[in-house]
């Protein structure tokens, strides 16, 4: 009896010394965001040997970054230490900075190859570095970072001086720049970038305001004043600002202002008009296209507006011209998934059935929603890995060991997910299919469901569906999808899209919970149900969350035809805007994923029909092809009609 009070004694003690450390470490991380040093010093000392140690010794070492001389020895001591952590890579990182700025060029060329993770400011201090060492080839290497319509970082700035300085910056690199950053809307870099033009040349940056914050205004009032390079090109910036809202309107007005701009002008303007009518879907599109290829001095069409041809090339089944457009992207482009099954579609409807299970049979491998496609134009009925890999309590123990999974642990424990996921993200960076499985069992087993499911669809040749397809807390969620009557995997596959499953998750727009649902719709759910008390602190709450995120759930099928894939479309982006994506005649359901304009929304309903599919076969429910479940969207009259019927009966 002696001993086991004593062990719960032990037991009681550790877990308050480790109550209190995590306290202590909460304290220090708040003093080191207040920028207060004495007090993260003092609580550094506190958490000596503590497994969040090395944050301890970052915080101190941090703000000293600037005194080069004194943090030096501090700063090599710690990368040898802890080469295991993102901290170490994070730290070079902000140290080479600080000697960039200093320029101490042989400090910097001594870490700058060891880092791993460059970003575009160290890469033009790296820049710097070699034209101050009288590398010429520095020069050709800085000259493609011109051509960017962002803003970039000061040491970009000084990069691109010391271009113009050295004479490789032509008056014609500036205006292809300046085009750039207008056709962005990024008029704050463009009058950056309007100081290097010759003072006579430059932009009148009144007008520039005035282009962009009335653009009709601005063409009715100056139309008749395009005299020089500088009035064409803000001129110009306001109508591509005019048709970004409304290309109809910006191609009738064109003709108005035509005569002062050139034929190269006349194509690129009719490339920019096609491009953003495609991607609103709008069925002028392709004839826009078609002019833009027939002008006397064709522009070459970059692989997004190659995309956006070929979704409305889609829209109007005119397989042709989607073949023509994927063969006209660049090599790596027409290599990705959704253009090598698009490609091997319209070679199917071309008659070159050959051709095009060539292309469907490697793809079909694949776990994705173009795999899965892929699979099924090959007649294979769908399934996954029947034979999953599992790891040995061997092999997991010695994952649970590891320095930065423990300190990714703790991170995950006080809730500090940013740098939770970097040490995991780091920790797995180089494991093999085994060792990537073994790290999401110890995901899964300490409920952090999401590094569960991004560990496990990671591997390549050894897989275990069960963890990639994660289903808690389906003894909740069984008996509302049988409420209100849902189909339970397309649920979990809508969820595993929306959360990855983190009760808590919290978006940058404010949805919330499991099921991302936004305040003012829990609101509204609330009061359709008869909740009597809403608090929209409850709504993250798992029962809460589900029991709300089904109702609306169904309420967004019911307002889609009862098709899954417009309602994953309506959850994501709102009913009005599912709707809008119909065409003018009935269309194959993964079309109009395809076609979605909104690319977080395209993505989304992609995964998430995806997802349907595999949690299907896991829960052992009856083959359903994924084609199917895409089903045929009805056209926008044949809806309204069919709405209008509905609320009659």
């Amino acid at each position: 009896m002696k001993i086991f009070f004593a062990m719960l004694f032990f037991a009681m003690s550790a877990g308050t010394v480790a109550a209190s450390q995590d306290d202590d470490f909460m304290t220090m991380r708040q003093a080191f965001q207040n920028g207060d040093a004495s007090r993260v010093a003092a609580y550094a000392q506190r958490l000596r040997g503590h497994v969040l140690e090395p944050y301890a010794i970052y915080y101190q070492l941090y703000p000293q970054l600037e005194n080069i001389d004194v943090s030096m020895p501090a700063v090599k001591g710690f990368l040898d230490r802890y080469k295991d952590s993102p901290l170490s890579d994070r730290l070079q990182g902000e140290w080479l900075k600080s000697l960039g700025k200093a320029q101490q060029w042989e400090l910097f060329a001594e870490g700058y190859p060891d880092l791993i993770n460059k970003d575009t400011e160290l890469t033009c201090y790296s820049l710097q570095h070699r034209i101050a060492a009288n590398d010429a080839s520095a020069f050709t290497e800085a000259h493609p970072l011109w051509f960017n319509a962002r803003d970039m970082p000061e040491s970009c700035t000084a990069l691109f001086d010391a271009l113009d300085v050295a004479g490789k910056l032509t008056v014609e690199d500036v205006w292809t720049r300046l085009r750039l950053a207008l056709e962005a809307g990024n008029v704050g870099v463009a009058k950056r970038i309007n100081e290097y033009l010759p003072e006579n040349e430059a932009l009148n940056t009144r007008q520039l305001d005035s282009a962009a914050g009335s653009p009709l205004r601005f063409l009715e009032k100056h139309r008749h004043e395009i005299n020089t390079r500088a009035d064409r090109e803000i001129a110009f910036f306001a109508i591509l600002r005019l048709l970004r809202n409304n290309p109809d309107q910006a191609y009738a007005y064109w003709p108005r202002m035509r005569a002062r701009f050139s034929n190269a002008d006349h194509a690129y303007f009719m490339v920019q008009l096609a491009d953003q009518a495609a991607r609103k879907l709008n069925p002028r599109a392709l004839d826009w296209f078609a002019e833009a290829a027939g002008t006397d001095t064709p522009v070459a069409l970059s692989d997004a507006q190659l995309g956006w041809k070929t979704r409305a090339a889609l829209r109007a089944g005119d397989w042709g011209l989607v073949l023509d457009a994927i063969e006209a992207m660049s090599a790596s482009e027409q290599e990705t998934g959704v253009w090598r099954y698009w490609k091997a579609r319209a070679l199917k409807a071309g008659g070159k059935i050959t051709e095009a299970n060539v292309i469907f049979a490697p793809l079909s491998t694949e776990h994705n929603f173009y795999g899965q496609l892929a699979e099924e134009e090959l007649g294979v009925a769908i399934g996954v890995a029947t034979e999953p890999y599992k790891p040995t309590s061997k092999e997991i123990a010695a994952i649970e060991r590891l320095p930065g999974i423990k300190r990714a642990l703790a991170l995950y424990r006080l809730n500090l997910r940013t740098e939770a996921t970097r040490e995991w993200v780091w920790a797995i960076r180089d494991f093999d299919d085994g060792r990537l499985l073994a790290t999401a069992e110890v995901a899964r087993r300490n409920g952090i469901y999401d590094r569960a499911i991004n560990t496990a669809d990671k591997t390549v040749r050894q897989h275990d569906f069960t963890l990639r397809f994660l289903a808690p807390h389906r003894d909740a969620l069984r008996n509302l999808v049988k409420q209100q009557e849902l189909d339970e995997a397309w649920v979990y596959g809508l969820i595993r899209q929306e959360s990855r499953f983190i009760s808590d998750a919290r978006s940058s727009a404010g949805a919330m919970g499991l099921m991302q649902l936004m305040p003012a719709t829990a609101k509204w759910v609330s009061k359709k149900m008869g909740v009597r008390k809403f608090s929209p602190a409850r709504v993250s709450e798992i029962d809460t969350n589900l029991t709300l995120g089904t109702y609306y759930l169904k309420h967004v099928l019911t307002l889609t035809d009862n098709q899954p894939l417009l309602a994953s479309a309506a959850y994501n982006a709102g009913p009005g805007r599912a709707q809008q994506w119909r065409g003018d005649k009935p269309m194959e359901g993964a079309i109009y994923a395809e076609t979605i304009p909104f690319n977080e929304t395209r993505d989304y309903v992609k995964k998430v029909m995806s997802n349907a599919m595999y949690y299907a076969n896991t829960f052992g429910h009856p083959t359903t092809a994924l084609k199917h479940r895409l089903g045929v969207v009805m056209s926008r009259e044949d809806s309204e009609q069919f709405s209008e019927a509905k609320s009659k009966q």
